[in-house]
């Protein structure tokens, strides 16, 4: 800690009870208690993280994970480490036509997937899909009215391919949390990002999309699995490599998969081989393990949120609420008057104005500063060109933090991998899909940086994964009909 208050750890201060900004950092109150100004850079080394802090993030993961898993622990626990039903991977051998349903967003995605087999690779997959966007009264009506909109969608689909005739496998990717019975049947824990349609938390989704299926009458469809994004990325990425045992997205949300030893997956019965675990990751924080480490600025956005005090690991992170941190942490060095000569603009004030998608393309700007200030001049901005590196430095300190944060949450689950399985060194593919981590230009090396240094005992690849979530869908539902043969045949 430093002399005087006004330059104190934003952590300590809030520990003991000094007041930060408000709601929407218009108004300052530490000016009240410092006798100078804080610098531009004591208000961005906030969010520097040492590799101490973040070892301890990673120690708190590790910790909630294991409750997750234990049964007497498991209710309380924030990461709830969800069993999929997932317990095999993809072997080459499985071919046929599949549908793949892919809805975790205001899009949904039906896709036809081909799965044959080649001479070289033994297999090959070819895709076709179409998007199609959600109305806001689907997302937020009755499940009735979202599950008939996606009948009517895949009615359409097949309508376009002439394969209304046909009955196919199906494999639906919901990226929601769902508490798994079966890999054709999951309860729906809660919604997330935006979704509220009513009557589906606590019931079957697979139950759901069946009878709307049924309501509809026109086409027949053979629902075998339902799968979580990573789920799907991990099984999509497996066909490129064999070592793949761990999805992740990180995109409008957050979140990470992995294959777990049966026998320490309380919530299943079975002692035998591995089965993957949806981690649920994004609710790390929820029993306070964050506290610490959260900002002023955190703490805004949560409040602002639709889920408040729910999703907090995933609320430093994702895309869903990168572009929004900046916004708080330049009007906090507006109200300092550090930037833009203490005014900010309407546009800069209105909560959501500044996009996450400009996070990506300020760290892009080559140098010469002309995207930075063609995006500040959209908000009704007139920057400096001092302004510009002040911005740009401060979009660099919150995407680095989302980077090391996710990271260390990844070493965490690698570690913990490693030390169940008792070996000296892991070798370990992890397959990735997300648009913050496709997208940001910087994103990806820090990570990857972070969790490797993290993980000493690990050799560890990562895969980008194409279109994951509907490929590995399909090719989970390719394995569950292969398993399901295997097992009616005498």
């Amino acid at each position: 800690m430093t002399g005087s208050i006004g330059t104190m750890d934003r952590r300590t201060m809030h520990k003991v009870g000094l007041p930060s900004t408000d709601a929407f950092g218009e108004v300052n109150h530490l000016a009240n208690y410092a006798n100078s100004r804080p610098t531009v850079e004591q208000i961005l080394s906030e969010f520097l993280l040492k590799k101490e802090e973040l070892k301890e993030v990673m120690r708190r993961m590790q910790h909630e994970m294991d409750c997750g898993l234990r049964l007497e622990t498991h209710d309380k626990a924030s990461v709830k480490m969800l069993p999929t039903y997932v317990r095999s991977t993809p072997e080459g051998s499985e071919v046929g036509d599949f549908l793949a349903l892919d809805l975790g967003g205001t899009n949904f995605r039906v896709m036809l997937v081909k799965v044959g087999e080649d001479e070289e690779r033994g297999w090959k997959v070819e895709t076709k899909h179409q998007m199609y966007s959600i109305p806001e009264d689907a997302m937020t009506g009755t499940a009735e009215m979202l599950f008939d909109y996606v009948a009517e969608c895949i009615s359409d689909f097949l309508t376009k391919h002439h394969l209304k005739h046909k009955k196919l496998p199906l494999g639906f990717t919901f990226s929601f949390p769902v508490r798994h019975e079966d890999i054709d049947k999951g309860i729906l824990l809660n919604w997330t990002k935006g979704f509220k349609a009513s009557g589906a938390e606590g019931n079957n989704v697979v139950g759901l999309l069946r009878d709307a299926i049924k309501r509809r009458g026109d086409f027949e469809m053979d629902v075998v699995a339902m799968v979580n994004d990573t789920v799907a990325t991990m099984i999509s990425c497996y066909y490129e490599d064999h070592s793949c045992e761990v999805g992740m997205i990180v995109g409008t949300g957050c979140n990470a998969c992995y294959m777990e030893e049966m026998r320490t997956v309380e919530l299943v019965e079975g002692e035998e081989g591995r089965m993957c675990v949806n981690t649920e990751w994004g609710a790390f924080g929820g029993n306070g393990e964050l506290e610490e480490f959260r900002l002023e600025y955190d703490r805004v956005v949560d409040e602002m949120s639709l889920n408040p005090g729910q999703q907090l690991y995933e609320k430093l992170i994702s895309g869903k609420y990168m572009g929004e941190l900046v916004r708080l942490v330049l009007l906090k060095l507006v109200n300092e008057d550090l930037l833009f000569n203490g005014e900010a603009s309407d546009l800069l004030k209105t909560r959501g104005s500044f996009e996450t998608r400009f996070v990506s393309q300020i760290e892009s700007d080559s140098g010469d500063r002309k995207q930075i200030y063609n995006i500040l001049t959209t908000l009704g901005l007139l920057p400096s060109e001092l302004d510009c590196d002040i911005v740009r430095l401060a979009c660099e300190r919150v995407s680095t933090r989302a980077a090391h944060m996710c990271g260390a949450g990844l070493a965490g689950v690698i570690n913990r991998m490693r030390e169940r399985r008792s070996q000296e060194a892991l070798k370990i593919t992890v397959g990735v899909d997300g648009s913050v981590y496709k997208l940001h230009p910087c994103f990806q090396d820090r990570f990857h940086k972070i969790v490797r240094e993290l993980t000493p005992h690990c050799d560890i690849t990562f895969i980008q994964s194409e279109e994951g979530s509907g490929r590995g869908a399909a090719l989970i539902s390719a394995v569950a009909c292969k398993m399901a043969a295997c097992m009616l045949t005498p």
